[in-house]
């Protein structure tokens, strides 16, 4: 089984520009839980002000989703995720020695030693964490098998591995997940950025090689170029490879014209699954086939995540 854990309300709103108000945030938070997203991050709580506000509030609504808080590998984020009722975190910090060096101004041995300090004290509380390895795909991939040995023995609940800047291919986040999957037996989540328009390849590929957690935003909103897709993961594992996901498909339009709004992003017509211009038909060849058969142009039916066909005349129409 494969769970998909909603990062909107944190990675998504990092958006340029974009900031839910804390009505928002419960309403995305109360939607992603009723259409069967068992996980989500609810925000930064150490940022302070509305935005522990907001996640205080998420965690008071006891949704039947997990409700993660983003942290740091220090005590002031883990205290005012704490201090916000959060009983699940997650822990990040960078494993490429480009972020270690250059953002940091750390050595290797720091972050082993930071996780180590944090990981036991929270497990000793009963806390669920789950730790991520923050620009995993340009890091020594020694040193990220080390950290996730360390994790392990750590008694860590699962192991974030971050494509942060978005330059894994299918094929490489398959053959790094497949590698950290052989040595380790804690469950490992993906996370993907955009960069070069493979999130939602990527996250494929790395729950092909083992990941069971894979890291979404509704409409692929984030830093940069975004996140993996949730509507586009959730609709290619279920139509595409057969598995059933345990999200209501059929709220995914809905869901998906909410995060717009909210976040003012509009969302493109050509968007796969949920743009306008998916079900729309003017080409008089497709037109004519989908008159005899929907299935002759459309993969799935409109209705099936709550959209509708339209078939509209244009230059192309008269073929």
């Amino acid at each position: 089984m494969i769970t998909l854990v909603d990062t909107t309300l944190r990675d998504g709103e990092q958006s340029p520009g974009v900031a839910f108000t804390i009505r928002e945030k419960i309403e995305i938070a109360s939607l992603l839980s009723s259409i069967g997203i068992n996980e989500m991050e609810a925000g930064t709580p150490v940022i302070g002000g509305d935005e522990a506000q907001a996640v205080k509030e998420i965690i008071a609504l006891g949704l039947p989703s997990r409700i993660l808080t983003w942290n740091r590998v220090l005590e002031r984020d883990i205290e005012a995720s704490l201090n916000c009722g959060a009983n699940a975190l997650y822990i990040s910090c960078p494993v490429s020695d480009i972020q270690i060096k250059k953002k940091l101004r750390k050595k290797r041995e720091w972050v082993k030693e930071r996780f180590s300090k944090l990981l036991p004290e929270l497990k000793k509380e009963g806390l669920y964490v789950a730790c991520g390895l923050e620009d995993a795909s340009r890091a020594d991939p020694s040193f990220v098998l080390e950290v996730s040995y360390l994790l392990e023995e750590l008694g860590v609940d699962r192991v974030r591995i971050c494509d942060t800047v978005g330059i894994l291919t299918p094929f490489k986040t398959f053959e790094l997940i497949t590698s950290i999957r052989k040595n380790i037996k804690a469950p490992l989540e993906i996370h993907t950025h955009n960069d070069f328009g493979l999130a939602t390849a990527n996250a494929l590929a790395g729950i092909k090689g083992g990941a069971v957690y894979a890291s979404v935003t509704v409409n692929g909103i984030g830093e940069r170029a975004g996140n993996a897709s949730l509507e586009e993961v959730v609709m290619a594992i279920e139509k595409i490879e057969g598995v059933k996901t345990g999200i209501n498909i059929r709220r995914l339009k809905e869901l998906s014209l909410l995060v717009s709004r909210s976040s003012g992003k509009p969302i493109h017509p050509n968007k796969p699954i949920v743009g306008d211009l998916v079900f729309t038909h003017e080409s008089g060849i497709h037109v004519d086939g989908v008159i005899k058969d929907p299935s002759n142009y459309e993969p799935f039916p409109p209705e099936d995540i709550g959209a509708k066909r339209r078939l509209i005349i244009g230059k192309h129409s008269k073929a």
